[in-house]
């Protein structure tokens, strides 16, 4: 079962602050995100090679780090 998103009004809060906490949550649970991932369907290929692209910038940006910080 899935957990729905939802904030509980405070006494005399307005209806903006409601909605600005409520994106906060959802942008904190990344529901849009995995929304937009799932937009259209991707082919299992497609996924590992996004993935191993991923990776791999992943450790370069840290290698390349480590090496900053040799110096």
């Amino acid at each position: 079962m899935r957990c729905v998103t939802y904030v509980v009004a405070d006494n005399n809060e307005s209806f903006d602050s409601l909605l600005r906490r409520f994106k906060k949550k959802v942008q904190g649970d990344r529901i849009l995100s995995e929304l937009r991932k799932r937009r259209y369907f991707e082919q299992p290929s497609i996924v590992r090679k996004r993935k191993r692209a991923a990776k791999l910038r992943k450790s370069r940006r840290t290698t390349a780090k480590d090496l900053q910080r040799r110096y």
